[in-house]
């Protein structure tokens, strides 16, 4: 099932970054990046034409009260979302706790490892904390930069499929999933 999630008083900090609620202050910052060629689409939607649709999505981050903003050198660079994993799909996770996390990040940053360093400590929160079962996470099967996203972060294949994306188009896809145990594991000699 999906657990209840509501992030509006949650900063998380790592080596180099700060996760933390959307702000109205964000929004130049989050249109500088949404409105690059190549961002979106990796996730799904269209590049931002004006700043009204940073706008739109900004508001709905904040009254959502479930994606963080990634602070990188006191600029937002990208956000992660801990979003509804689709239960009709997956009804064999009805009686564990479970969330799936989606992210985007700035174009000028990628390949600096942060994206696996801000997965990491959402991880960490959503097991610790908000005490989930199981993490899904799910990438496009042409989006090799966040298969290894996954992969850096522990998550392992559970389902190939298709999904219906913002721009209209079909992508098929591949469901990953991490379950609290395994997580557990993998970190007990750290």
């Amino acid at each position: 099932m999906n657990a209840k999630i509501d992030i509006s008083d949650v900063i998380l900090k790592t080596k180099r970054l700060i996760l933390r609620p959307w702000r109205q202050s964000d929004l130049d910052d989050f249109f500088e990046y949404a409105s690059v060629d190549g961002v979106g689409q990796m996730a799904g939607w269209r590049p931002h034409a004006d700043k009204e649709d940073s706008q739109t999505v900004l508001d709905r981050f904040v009254q959502g009260k479930k994606t963080f903003a990634l602070e990188y050198e006191g600029k937002v660079i990208g956000s992660l979302g801990i979003e509804e994993y689709n239960e009709e799909r997956f009804p064999e996770f009805a009686d564990l706790k479970c969330r799936e996390i989606g992210y985007v990040l700035s174009k000028d940053h990628w390949g600096k490892g942060l994206m696996p360093e801000a997965v990491k400590e959402v991880i960490r929160y959503l097991f610790e904390d908000v005490d989930l079962d199981v993490i899904f996470c799910g990438h496009f099967l042409w989006n090799s930069q966040s298969q290894r996203v996954q992969e850096k972060c522990g998550f392992r294949h559970y389902a190939y499929g298709s999904y219906e994306t913002l721009r209209g188009t079909v992508e098929e896809d591949e469901i990953n999933i991490l379950a609290k145990l395994d997580w557990v594991l993998m970190n007990q000699d750290k």
